[in-house]
């Protein structure tokens, strides 16, 4: 373990095995920070009043404020958690604030993700493995995304909204709707535009997988009937897989849901 002499550590701080804390960094309240990870230099981690949880091997670069208060004028100082995962870089000047006990009280990261300079991970969100967030991207409260999202840069998502697997969002979108799993959305609001075919090549899913998505994704976007009636024609024409199975119930829980289909 190394803690530059210039860094400010709570008594009540947990700091795990070869620890690298830079100068000038500031680590707050109940805070758990695993072995082998890295705080480069003014890092702010952790809060008077919440618990913060960062894992193995992440690295936190200059100016990163990770595990803030919430931005909620509903919080009242409860003892609210962030759990990061493991492996995890997160760039200079980002914000992950902890979440709010009307909102369940955790905000979680994953293990493996990127989340590049200046982005917002807000109370709540909850965000899964090998997730990349490109610079400046914001993420208002209750934000869930599945494993492998990729998303570009200054993009800005809507509360309660939810983003499947391998689903790309491009660069400069504005999200206020639910984005299905293995799709490319885009735009100011942003639709859902084509299926994530190289991304799923890249992934592994077998020729079966990506055709039967390729028609699933065409038949919700294009189809023709309700929502209800084009899940009725995927079960019908597609292979029944389990990834089209996820397709399916991710489509199900969205068009019943807080914010519904970006189409």
């Amino acid at each position: 373990m190394s803690i530059h002499p210039s860094s400010v550590i709570s008594k009540e701080a947990e700091i795990g095995k070869d620890v690298v804390i830079g100068p000038f960094c500031v680590v707050k309240g109940r805070a758990k920070i695993g072995d082998g990870t890295i705080l480069e230099s003014h890092v702010s981690l952790g809060n008077e009043t919440g618990i913060v949880e960062v894992g193995k091997n992440n690295r936190i670069s200059s100016g990163a404020a990770v595990g803030g208060p919430p931005q909620d004028l509903s919080y009242k100082g409860e003892p609210t958690k962030l759990i990061v995962g493991d492996n995890n870089v997160i760039r200079e000047f980002a914000t992950l604030n902890c979440g709010t006990a009307k909102g369940g009280g955790v905000t979680k990261i994953g293990s493996n993700c990127l989340i590049m300079a200046y982005s917002h991970i807000a109370h709540d969100c909850h965000l899964g493995n090998h997730v990349v967030i490109a610079n400046t991207t914001q993420l208002a409260g209750h934000v869930f995304f599945d494993d492998h999202v990729k998303v570009g840069g200054i993009c800005a998502f809507n509360q309660f909204v939810r983003i499947g697997k391998h689903a790309f969002i491009a660069g400069d979108s504005a999200v206020h709707k639910d984005v299905l799993p293995f799709t490319i959305a885009q735009g100011k609001y942003a639709v859902m535009r084509t299926p994530n075919k190289i991304g799923m090549e890249r992934a592994g899913y077998s020729k079966e997988d990506v055709d039967a998505i390729k028609t699933a994704v065409r038949i919700i976007t294009m189809g023709e009937g309700t929502l209800e009636e084009r899940i009725t024609r995927i079960q019908n024409e597609c292979a029944s897989t389990p990834t089209v199975q996820y397709f399916l119930d991710f489509t199900r829980a969205s068009i019943t849901g807080p914010r519904g289909l970006a189409l």
